[in-house]
């Protein structure tokens, strides 16, 4: 079975220099690019079909904010998005990655590491598409490759992309210590940075959703994670 090309990217981003910039280099990369300089537009585009493989999407935004623009997306879809952020303060990102960010960039940035972080996103979602259908169950909570669905007992739980791979690889290793490098390779593809707190964020946005499911992401320090039934 041939693999799905994943190509449409849509761009929000307000400075039109920036804009023909990363579109063009882009383009050059293969990627189809569609844009937007507000976040109400952005947001829009986003929603309308055929809906963007992945989402670039800025911080700095007139009429709506990423930060808005993000949270208007994650009530109504799981599309991937990258967060670009121009300023050094760390919750910004933070708080992007709380809304369901699936990566974020600082500004200002090569073009070729966001080539590279765009392309580990989409290769993730392609890997969970392809892989063999299973389901992952512990105490109530369940996970279904299939239909990328989590429930507790019979109730859903909304994930993002993000994460979904990091409790996709959570239980998979269930009732073992992964250590925090692992994981992040494993569930968003790229080795973790020094001062990259972005898996710690998803994991601490699990534990929320996760509430009184029985099951516990627990930390082992200076080690990774563990889940397991409590």
């Amino acid at each position: 079975m041939n693999r799905r090309e994943y190509n449409n990217l849509l761009l929000i981003e307000d400075d039109p220099e920036v804009s023909e910039m990363l579109t063009e280099y882009l383009h050059s990369e293969g990627f189809n690019v569609s844009s937007a300089a507000d976040g109400q537009t952005g947001l829009d585009s986003a929603l309308a079909q055929p809906h963007p493989d992945l989402i670039i999407l800025d911080v700095m935004l007139p009429r709506l904010d990423g930060f808005e623009v993000l949270r208007r997306l994650r009530a109504v879809s799981p599309t991937p998005v990258l967060m670009l952020t121009a300023r050094c303060d760390d919750i910004d990102r933070i708080l992007g990655l709380e809304l369901g960010a699936d990566d974020y960039l600082p500004k200002p940035f090569n073009p070729r590491e966001l080539v590279a972080r765009i392309r580990a996103i989409l290769r993730r979602v392609q890997d969970r598409k392809e892989e063999t259908a299973h389901t992952l169950q512990l105490g109530q909570l369940s996970l279904s490759t299939a239909t990328r669905e989590v429930t507790i007992g019979d109730q859903p739980v909304e994930l993002t992309l993000s994460e979904f791979n990091v409790l996709h690889t959570l239980l998979l290793n269930q009732d073992k210590v992964i250590s925090k490098q692992q994981l992040s390779l494993e569930a968003l593809g790229r080795p973790l940075e020094v001062y990259d707190r972005s898996l710690d964020v998803h994991v601490s946005h699990l534990r929320k959703k996760l509430g009184k499911s029985g099951v516990s992401i627990r930390t082992v320090r200076a080690v990774g994670y563990r889940i397991e039934a409590d």
